[in-house]
C-alpha cells in the first residue's frame, strides 16, 4: 500500500491495466465493488475479462459471471488477446458461472437464474478457485426479472452485500443508452456501488474515440476527467493513455547535440540540447523532411540510436532520397543505429498509433526520435483526439529524455498556419520555421529559429537553398530598407 493509500484509508489493488492504475491512482479500492457503464461496443467485456486475466498473470484467480453469453463465446472472442481462458479453468485459475439465456449442460457451477441461487453459485465458484477478483457481465439480463427500479435496486445491494462479505474485489458491467446521458439504463446502479466507471465509444466528426472515465471512487481518489483508451490483439487488450502523467520535474541537460547542419548548428548557438524537443514546421516542398534527415544522419558519428516514424513516405523513398542527399541511411540500418517505422495514417487509430510509438520507444530506446509529420495524423482524428494524442505524446519523450525532432505542414505557402502547430507549439523547446519568401520577384526560401528555450538563437530570417549535398543557409534575407523579410519583427523569445 502506498504512502497516499495510507493516508486516505482506502487499500486499491492494481489491475494491470496498463495506463489504468495511473488514472485510478493505484486501482480498483480493494475488496469492493466497482460499477463500469457504456453503451454497446464501448469494451466494457474485454475491459472486464481482461481484469481477470491480468489478475491470472499475478497469481491471482478470478470468477467469470455471464449473463449474456455462453463461455464458449467468451472463449473464443478473447482468444485473439493472447488470454487462454481454457488453460486457466483447467489450472483453477478462472471459473464461470453461466446464467445466460442458453445455460449449457456443462456448466462449471450448476444452479437456476434467479437472485437467490446466484448468490450461492458465485460463492461457490469464488471458493473452488480462491479468487480474489470477480467479473459480472452484465447487469442488463440481470434487471429483466424486476418489475420496479426499486427491486431493483434492493436486490443489486444485496449482491454487493454479498460480494463484500466474500472479501473480493468485484466489477459489474451495465448498459447505458447515450454516451453522456444517465450513467446506466435504470438510474439506480451507481448509487449500490463503491466505485463508479464510464466507458465511452463517441462519434466525433466521422470518427470515433473511446474514453473512461471515474466518476467517483467512495473513500479515496482518483485522477478526475476523460482518458482515451484503445483495444487491440497487438497490445493484448485495453491500453489506458494517461494525459495526466507528465512530470515536470525531469532533470535538464546541458549537452548539446549536433542538427545533423553545421549551418543550422550555428543559427542554434551550437546546437539542441541532448533532452529537448524541436518542430519543423513549413508549407510542402520547403525541405521538412531533409531537415530531419540531416538531424538522423548527425547522430551516425556519435553512435547515436535513431527511430524515424513517417506517415507521408515509404521506408525505401526515405532511403533513397537521404542516399541522394550524401546520408548513409542504410549503413546506420545496418549498424543498429537506425530504425525506420513508415505507415499511412488510416492504418491505425490515433490512440493505436500512441501506444505503437509508446512501444517502439521502449523497445528501441533510441537517443534521437523523428515524428514525420505530425500534420498526416491530423487526418484520423477529430481536433480534440488530436490534442490529447499531443499531449500523450510529448509526455512519452519527455519521460524517455530523447531528443525529438517532428515536422508539421502548414497549408499556406508563406507557413505558420497550422492547426497542428497551434497544438503543439507550446509543448516544443525549439522551432524551426521554412517558408517560402518573394523577393525581387523571385520565390526564395527562408529559414528562421523562431524559439529555443534555455538558449540565444540566430534570428534572422535566412536563405537556405538545397542541392545533393543536402541543405545550405546563407546570408539573412534582408530588404532594402533593413527589415528582415516576410516575418516583421524577429522573435525575441529564449
Amino acid at each position: 500500500m502506498g504512502d497516499d493509500q495510507r493516508r486516505q484509508g482506502v487499500a486499491k489493488l492494481e489491475t494491470g491495466i496498463p495506463g489504468f492504475d495511473f488514472v485510478s491512482k493505484g486501482g480498483l479500492p480493494a475488496g469492493r465493488t466497482s460499477l463500469m457503464s457504456g453503451t454497446a461496443g464501448s469494451g466494457k467485456t474485454i475491459f472486464a475479462a481482461q481484469f481477470l486475466a491480468e489478475g491470472v498473470h499475478r497469481g491471482e484467480s478470478g470468477v467469470f459471471v455471464t449473463f449474456e453469453e455462453p463461455p464458449d463465446a467468451i472463449q473464443a472472442n478473447l482468444a485473439s488477446f493472447g488470454w487462454d481462458i481454457p488453460a486457466w479453468e483447467r489450472e483453477g485459475r478462472w471459473a464461470f458461472v453461466d446464467v445466460s439465456p442458453r445455460t449449457s449442460e456443462e456448466e462449471i457451477i450448476a444452479g437456476s437464474y434467479d437472485l437467490g441461487a446466484l448468490i450461492p453459485r458465485v460463492e461457490y465458484g469464488v471458493q473452488k478457485v480462491g479468487a480474489s477478483r470477480v467479473v459480472i457481465d452484465s447487469l442488463a439480463a440481470f434487471k429483466t426479472q424486476f418489475s420496479d427500479q426499486s427491486l431493483v435496486r434492493h436486490a443489486l445491494f444485496s449482491l454487493t452485500v454479498a460480494l463484500r462479505r466474500l472479501g473480493v474485489t468485484a466489477l459489474i458491467t451495465a448498459e447505458r443508452t447515450d454516451e453522456y446521458g444517465d450513467i446506466a439504463r435504470y438510474g439506480v446502479e451507481e448509487f449500490v456501488a463503491d466505485t463508479v466507471m464510464v466507458l465511452r465509444n463517441a462519434l466525433e466528426g466521422d470518427k470515433r474515440r473511446r474514453t473512461v472515465e471515474i466518476v467517483k471512487m467512495r473513500g479515496t481518489s482518483h485522477h478526475a476527467g476523460e482518458f482515451p483508451f484503445t483495444i487491440s490483439a497487438e497490445s493484448s487488450g485495453v491500453v489506458v493513455v494517461p494525459l495526466a502523467a507528465i512530470d515536470l520535474n525531469q532533470v535538464s541537460s546541458g549537452e548539446r547535440i549536433t542538427t545533423g547542419s553545421a549551418d543550422l548548428d550555428a543559427m542554434c548557438n551550437g546546437g539542441v540540447y541532448r533532452d529537448t524537443i524541436s518542430l519543423v514546421t513549413g508549407p510542402t516542398g520547403t525541405g521538412k523532411t531533409l531537415v530531419a534527415s540531416h538531424f538522423i544522419g548527425g547522430g551516425q558519428a556519435f553512435g547515436d540510436r535513431c527511430l524515424l516514424v513517417a506517415f507521408e513516405e515509404g521506408r525505401q523513398q526515405l532511403m533513397r532520397n537521404a542516399a541522394g542527399w550524401g546520408l548513409d541511411f542504410e549503413g546506420m540500418e545496418a549498424a543498429g543505429l537506425l530504425r525506420i517505422e513508415a505507415a499511412y495514417p488510416e492504418t491505425r487509430a490515433l490512440e493505436d498509433h500512441l501506444v505503437r510509438l509508446k512501444a517502439l520507444i521502449d523497445v528501441f530506446q533510441p537517443h534521437r526520435l523523428v515524428i514525420d509529420s505530425l500534420s498526416a495524423l491530423e487526418r484520423v482524428s477529430g481536433r480534440r483526439g488530436f490534442k490529447e494524442f499531443v499531449i500523450a505524446l510529448v509526455a512519452f519523450i519527455r519521460a524517455g529524455r530523447t531528443a525529438a525532432l517532428l515536422t508539421a505542414n502548414s497549408p499556406s505557402l508563406r507557413g505558420g498556419e497550422s492547426a497542428t502547430e497551434a497544438q503543439i507549439s507550446s509543448m516544443t523547446d525549439t522551432i524551426i520555421l521554412l517558408r517560402y519568401v518573394e523577393w525581387q520577384a523571385r520565390i526564395r526560401r527562408g529559414l528562421t529559429v523562431l524559439k529555443m528555450r534555455g538558449s540565444n538563437q540566430d534570428k534572422h530570417v535566412r536563405e537556405y537553398t538545397i542541392d545533393d549535398q543536402g541543405l545550405h543557409i546563407h546570408e539573412p534575407l534582408v530588404g532594402p530598407d533593413g527589415d528582415w523579410l516576410g516575418l516583421g519583427a524577429p522573435s525575441s523569445e529564449v
